[in-house]
């Protein structure tokens, strides 16, 4: 495998033409950015049932299936796993999503999102189960399980279904590799042990990568003025050698462009630049409030509905940039109706689902704290 064919293109966040509207996906955008990423060579999109509120596997239709010899492309759907309730789901959903995208087989199809609720609901509509037999009859070339949770559990799962999976896709960038949290480190070695492909999700951390402090910035243009951000945190990923396809999801030409641009003229990273990002990841996790990332799986998990990644953005990009105006947007959204990080009755009902681990009660005090009272910088 080539360096060039680990990129794929994730389709969770797709352009807009309302930034307020998940479903209003900028169509016209979408299909150019899609001809200039197959003219360049690569071929594999990423999808699921969720994203877009289900309108990121219509849209690939129409810019993908409807205007390409389905031998020319490669596509991965996932299995909702939050919202299975009995063993008939599962062909329920395969259905819908094969629907949707006018095709009659996945390239790649995972059980999605992984993570101690959602494993027991997997286990019950014996979904591992499901999946296997899709591979034996053709629906799905290969199979496997997008994971977010500890290593701990990516080991009890390996035990169990290692041998029926192809691949395990997980949350992998240079923030995230030592992290205690997280485990990436762990969790990558454990497939590697089970001699799974490794394909990588998050690689940006849901844009915490690039969004950094100016300060931050300005130490990696010292570094290599001739690089981007996002292009060391790819090359981090695909320079692994059991990742075989890193996602990026890209709402602008821009960033498609200079990720074209980074798989083209690919460079392993070298031992130099692993040292720069260990100490760059040190910096933005001092720097950063929240380390979320804006996955959103925690609002379909919260009673209240609160839009707990939109405040957590908010709050890090407020804490890279204290001396603007950015608390003005919290009450902007407040304005907009939206639910506010006060109406948290501290359930816990969100923990579980965190991909992050994150206390979020406990960060949404800050939230209120910051924004509601005197609006000073973080502590």
């Amino acid at each position: 495998m080539t360096y060039k064919s680990k990129f794929g293109f994730g389709c969770m966040r797709l352009p807009q033409t309302d930034e307020n509207d998940p479903t209003k996906i900028d169509q016209e955008l979408f299909n150019e950015m899609v001809d200039i990423y197959m003219e360049k060579g690569f071929n594999y999109f990423d999808t699921s049932y969720a994203y877009h509120n289900g309108m990121s596997e219509i849209a690939m239709k129409k810019a993908i299936v409807d205007r390409y010899p389905r031998e020319s492309y490669r596509i991965c759907d996932k299995m909702p796993t939050w919202a299975l309730t009995c063993e008939e789901d599962n062909d329920k959903f395969v259905n819908e999503m094969l629907e949707r995208l006018g095709i009659d087989y996945f390239d790649v199809f995972f059980i999605h999102n992984i993570n101690t609720p959602w494993l027991k609901n997997a286990k019950n509509a014996n979904t591992f189960e499901y999946v296997k037999k899709m591979k034996e009859d053709g629906i799905a070339k290969e199979i496997g399980i997008s994971f977010h949770d500890t290593s701990d559990l990516l080991k009890e799962v390996l035990d169990e279904y290692g041998d029926m999976l192809d691949i395990v896709q997980l949350e992998l960038n240079y923030l995230d590799w030592e992290d205690p949290s997280i485990e990436a480190h762990k969790c990558y070695d454990l497939c590697v042990e089970h001699n799974l492909d490794v394909y990588v999700m998050e690689p940006l951390k849901g844009g915490v990568i690039v969004n950094p402090s100016d300060e931050i910035k300005n130490d990696f243009k010292e570094f290599n003025p001739d690089k981007s951000i996002a292009s060391f945190a790819i090359r981090f990923c695909a320079s692994l050698e059991h990742v075989k396809i890193v996602l990026s999801g890209m709402s602008k030409m821009e960033d498609l462009i200079d990720n074209c641009d980074t798989y083209e003229n690919f460079e392993v990273l070298s031992d130099e630049e692993h040292a720069f990002l260990e100490k760059m990841a040190q910096k933005v996790a001092d720097n950063l409030a929240v380390p979320c990332s804006e996955c959103g799986y925690c609002i379909d998990a919260c009673p209240e509905m609160i839009p707990i990644p939109e405040y957590f953005n908010l709050y890090n990009r407020s804490k890279n940039q204290p001396e603007s105006n950015i608390y003005r947007l919290y009450f902007d959204k407040l304005g907009d109706e939206k639910v506010g990080a006060d109406e948290c009755t501290y359930c816990g009902t969100c923990l579980d689902y965190c991909t992050q681990k994150i206390d979020i009660s406990e960060k949404l005090e800050k939230v209120i704290e910051h924004f509601q009272e005197g609006f000073t910088p973080y502590s």
